[in-house]
């Protein structure tokens, strides 16, 4: 059994939980040039109060769920910068010390709240490559490769502490099995959540009826899903996961905008539901299986406040 079941547990009792949101949206806000490779986990190194104070201001807009700046931290992208493996998987560790200080924070000031956690973000290779191929899955290592790549960062975030580990945007089934074999290794409980190239297909084409059947079977991995991907997509998503899966699901996407990862920038998109925002889709999702909600990319407190309201608490007791 996992050392920390505290997300099976709530999930198991049906409990509805919230997501924060993006976490490199409001750092720009913050004054924050992410024109890097490492992304957020650049503000790990520069200004780390800033990524506490971000985490703090999910919690009191009514997020349950923490995923820490570790999604693009990883050893050798550190090493660009002359970090030593050891600098870089401390800078790993702080990210969840961050969350947790913002959850102590949080609690200390609304006692009673909760519970509350902390997700260790385990963010694709991809992420590493920082050439958008999170979105496209068009990146080969071998199983061995892909592990050990991933290994110390997760080493890091379950000796910190994290409560459980959020595999995010995941593009490839060949890069989740490897994930998928490290969280049986390190007997941490995950969620696994995809980009798509459409709602029947993560990014490297892989039908989601076959991610499903991948994941099905590690007690270990208590929830799947969507992640990054665009708002008109989620439900019918969701809803092909939940064909082939009993899991309970977890959908945290952009705001109703568009990336184009060439440009790197965003534009307007159509066809959404739910006047296309996060809480006017939640019930939508709810029906399809989703117990995890939040966003990704472009959203912000108010997004994550609009949902809390929107979603109807579920007592697990």
């Amino acid at each position: 059994m996992p050392r920390n079941t505290i997300l099976s547990t709530l999930l198991d009792a049906g409990k509805d939980l919230v997501l924060d949101g993006a976490l490199a949206t409001e750092l720009e806000a913050h004054g924050c040039d992410l024109e890097d490779a490492l992304w957020s986990a650049k503000v790990l190194l520069e200004q780390p109060e800033l990524i506490r104070q971000v985490h703090r201001d999910y919690f009191d807009a009514g997020a349950s769920v923490a995923i820490t700046a570790s999604y693009q931290a990883t050893p050798q992208g550190f090493a660009r910068r002359g970090l030593s493996v050891e600098e870089s998987l401390e800078l790993v560790a702080l990210s969840v010390r961050l969350a947790d200080e913002a959850r102590r924070e949080y609690l200390a000031a609304n006692p009673g709240s909760g519970p509350l956690l902390v997700a260790g973000s385990v963010g694709p290779y991809g992420a590493y490559l920082a050439d958008g191929s999170e979105y496209r899955g068009d990146y080969t290592l071998s199983p061995a490769d892909f592990r050990d790549f991933h290994r110390p960062r997760i080493a890091a975030l379950v000796e910190a502490g994290a409560d459980f580990l959020a595999c995010e945007t995941l593009p490839s089934y060949a890069e989740a099995e490897a994930l998928l074999a490290l969280v049986a290794e390190f007997d941490v409980e995950s969620w696994f959540s995809f980009t798509l190239r459409d709602s029947a297909h993560i990014s490297d084409g892989t039908p989601l009826a076959d991610v499903a059947a991948l994941l099905s079977a590690e007690p270990r991995v208590v929830a799947v899903g969507v992640n990054c991907v665009p708002l008109e997509l989620v439900a019918e998503a969701l809803g092909n996961f939940h064909k082939s899966s009993a899991k309970p699901l977890v959908a945290y996407p952009n705001s109703g905008e568009t990336y184009d990862a060439v440009t790197k920038t965003w534009g307007p998109s159509e066809g959404l539901q739910g006047n296309g925002t996060l809480a006017g889709n939640a019930a939508w999702w709810r029906e399809n299986g989703a117990l995890l909600m939040g966003g990704c990319c472009r959203t912000t407190p108010k997004d994550i406040e609009a949902l809390s309201a929107n979603m109807t608490p579920s007592d697990p007791s």
